[in-house]
């Protein structure tokens, strides 16, 4: 009779997902997954070949959950860089880890969908994806900063954001965007 099942993998990706937060990549060792599930570190073997496989399945969800949120926004890109921002918030070790090469490239590039059509809406499909890229760069490097404690010329952080927020959408929302050649690219 086959022993029976103890753990689930959707269990073990929370339990990882759960150290993660609380003490970064280095915090999520098999044995400490395995104490958080109630089994033995060998038994983890049975549903994940190891340590970075376990890092890109927690990677995967959360690139899931982002994709997720961004879904659930208005559509907006207003309401796409929120959300975004919350992710990063609510997730800050599981927001970074999205950054790293353990994340399955395909799972990630989902995420870019509800960006894709906002703003294909906002500046039409020739240029969607050079909007796109805009936006994420933009916000990714505020909530890498906010994350990291890198502002430190004291100031509100939501207003800052929110500044951001509004003359970006603003320049791509524009009636008449002006199409000039990029100098020096």
């Amino acid at each position: 009779m086959p022993t029976p099942e103890r753990t689930s993998l959707d269990e073990i990706v929370d339990a990882a997902a759960g150290l993660l937060e609380k003490g970064g990549p280095s915090a999520v060792t098999m044995q400490a997954v395995a104490q958080a599930v109630g089994v033995k570190a060998p038994s983890l073997y049975k549903r994940v070949r190891d340590r970075e496989a376990l890092l890109g399945l927690v990677g995967a969800a959360a690139a899931d959950d982002l994709t997720e949120r961004l879904e659930a926004a208005s559509g907006g890109l207003n309401d796409l860089l929120v959300a975004f921002r919350a992710f990063g918030r609510d997730r800050p070790e599981a927001f970074r880890l999205l950054f790293t090469t353990v994340v399955d490239a395909d799972r990630l590039a989902a995420t870019s969908a509800p960006v894709l059509r906002a703003t294909t809406v906002a500046v039409g499909e020739a240029h969607a994806l050079e909007a796109a890229r805009l936006l994420t760069a933009w916000a990714t490097g505020f909530v890498t900063m906010e994350l990291a404690g890198a502002f430190r010329l004291c100031g509100d952080l939501d207003e800052a954001y929110r500044y951001g927020r509004r003359h970006l959408v603003a320049s791509l929302t524009q009636d008449q965007v002006a199409e000039r050649p990029a100098q020096g690219s």
